[in-house]
């Protein structure tokens, strides 16, 4: 089973040292820490001797891991682009963390490795999803856990759902539809669902879980959105030139849906818990 029949371009995993500095200094904090602490708390509850985070970025997960995690507890964090390893690695944790550059669908891992395998935001992002739940299933001791969340729909995401509609407005004729296609576009329960059974996960629990994600100023957000994620490639892909203007048109539609900031709009991810 490949990746539900959809097929995304391959600047859609492509995180350049570009998107990697902006991703951790604006969307980090944008979106990703409130579900770093919570994928750290249900981590910390299984109380598991051995974990593995999968496709760590610059490492919000990792981090949070090291910190509620008794330092008996060995942390192994892995990411495809080496430049979000590098730039979690240089960022640090609060203790020693085992750090390398790993593709999902062949982990360099025994079988029955670790007692929970960890991953944020990221499985959208899989050529095959299917697969790469078998692999991490294979590197799973028996009875061992998968976490990982999905972004929700974009409808229930405001920041990303503003700057779609503003990106579609300003490039009518090719709309850049990477944060719909590709961020939100897996968080169906019945399709989470179906994927983690093919995989041979026989348990899964599913929690819907909302945030209020804030910033300083509209700009802020438009620059995390424009500039930290691969949208950044759509942008430039339809003007070379022009990643401010876009940013800009982003920050106005921000501004005038939430006001010129400190703004707030509300984030939804789904919890995935299988077994």
């Amino acid at each position: 089973m490949t990746d539900s029949g959809d097929t995304k371009p391959p600047s859609d995993s492509h995180f350049t040292d570009a998107v990697a500095r902006f991703y951790e200094s604006t969307l980090v904090p944008l979106i990703f820490e409130p579900y770093a602490d919570d994928l750290a708390a249900r981590a910390l509850a299984l109380k598991p001797g051995a974990v593995l985070e999968v496709a760590c970025g610059t490492g919000v997960v990792t981090r949070a891991l090291a910190a509620a995690l008794p330092t008996s507890t060995e942390i192994t964090a892995t990411d495809l682009n080496e430049a979000m390893v590098s730039h979690a690695e240089h960022v640090g944790t609060a203790r020693d963390v085992i750090w390398r550059q790993a593709n999902v669908m062949e982990l360099p891992f025994d079988d029955d490795a670790f007692d929970v395998v960890v991953c944020q935001f990221a499985v959208m992002f899989f050529p095959d999803r299917v697969a790469a739940y078998r692999e991490i299933r294979r590197v799973l001791r028996p009875g061992g856990t998968f976490l990982y969340n999905l972004w929700n729909n974009i409808e229930h995401n405001e920041f990303a759902a503003v700057v779609t509609d503003a990106m579609s407005a300003l490039y009518p004729a090719d709309p850049p539809a990477f944060l719909p296609r590709t961020p939100h576009g897996h968080g169906r329960p019945d399709e989470i669902e179906a994927e983690a059974k093919s995989a041979g996960f026989t348990q899964t629990q599913l929690t819907q879980s909302d945030h209020l994600s804030s910033a300083a100023t509209a700009h802020l957000a438009a620059i995390a959105y424009c500039q930290g994620t691969p949208l950044r490639d759509e942008i430039e892909a339809r003007d070379a030139g022009g990643l401010d203007r876009a940013t800009q048109i982003a920050s106005e539609a921000l501004r005038e849906r939430f006001g010129p900031g400190p703004i707030a709009g509300r984030i939804s991810a789904i919890v995935v818990s299988a077994s």
